[in-house]
C-alpha cells in the first residue's frame, strides 16, 4: 500500500469514527446536533486560537489559514491528523495532542459558526493579467470541480476563496512535493505537474478572488 494510500484509508476510518461519512448535504443537520459542543468551546477558541486564527477567525500571521467560513467536517479532519501525528506543525501538533473526541467536534462545530470574513484590501494594485491567468488556471486544472465556482468548498473540501496567499502558496507547494495529508490524493494529482510559477499565481489569484462570500 502507498503511503498516500494509506492516509486516505486512516482519514476515512476517522471519518467513520466521528461519523462524518454523510452523504453530500448532510452536513448541515449534523453541525445542528453539535451546538450545544460549539457554544461550550466558543470561550476555548478566544484563549486557545484567537492569538493565531483571529477572534473572528480571520488570521494576520504569516503562514497561518483563514479559519472564517470553513466547514465542519473540513475542520475535524486537520484536527484529529494533527492529534495522531499525521500532520505535521509543531504549534498545532501541540495544541491538539491533549483533545478528546469531543474537543475536536467542538472546536469544529464551532469554526463551522464563523462567517466568511472579505479578505483586507490589498496592499499594492490588482494584478489584472495574473488574475486572469489565475482564473485560467483554475478552469484548466479543475480547482471549481471540487472548490465550487465561487471557492466556498464544501463538507471534506475547505473554502480557499479568500484564504491568505502565504498559506495558499505553501500549501499547494506541499501538496505537489508530497508533504501534505490530503483526504483523498485528488490535490496531489492535481498539482503535481503544475509548474511552480502556475502555483503561486493560482495562490495570488484565490487569495483575491473577486467573488463575494455567501453567509452562512
Amino acid at each position: 500500500m502507498t503511503r498516500g494510500a494509506r492516509a486516505f484509508a486512516w482519514i476515512t476510518a476517522a471519518a467513520a469514527c466521528f461519523g462524518l461519512a454523510t452523504p453530500a448535504g448532510a452536513q448541515g443537520g449534523k453541525a445542528s446536533q453539535g451546538q450545544g459542543g460549539a457554544g461550550a468551546h466558543a470561550q476555548r477558541f478566544a484563549q486557545l486560537c484567537a492569538a493565531c486564527h483571529g477572534a473572528n477567525g480571520r488570521s494576520e500571521m504569516p503562514n497561518t489559514p483563514v479559519l472564517a467560513g470553513q466547514h465542519s467536517f473540513y475542520a475535524i479532519t486537520q484536527l484529529f491528523l494533527f492529534r495522531e501525528g499525521r500532520r505535521a506543525n509543531e504549534a498545532m501538533s501541540a495544541v491538539a495532542k491533549g483533545m478528546k473526541d469531543e474537543d475536536l467536534r467542538g472546536f469544529s462545530d464551532f469554526i463551522a459558526t464563523l462567517p466568511p470574513v472579505p479578505a483586507p484590501a490589498p496592499s499594492a494594485p490588482l494584478d489584472a493579467a495574473r488574475m486572469k491567468k489565475g482564473q485560467a488556471l483554475a478552469q484548466e486544472h479543475k480547482c471549481v470541480f471540487c472548490h465550487g465556482t465561487d471557492f466556498s468548498g464544501g463538507q471534506q473540501v475547505p473554502r480557499i476563496g479568500g484564504q491568505r496567499e502565504d498559506y495558499l502558496q505553501m500549501t499547494l507547494h506541499e501538496f505537489k512535493a508530497g508533504k501534505r495529508v490530503g483526504y483523498t490524493m485528488a490535490m496531489a494529482e492535481a498539482v503535481g505537474r503544475i509548474p511552480n510559477e502556475d502555483l503561486d499565481t493560482l495562490a495570488y489569484y484565490l487569495a483575491r478572488f473577486p467573488g463575494q462570500p455567501p453567509t452562512k
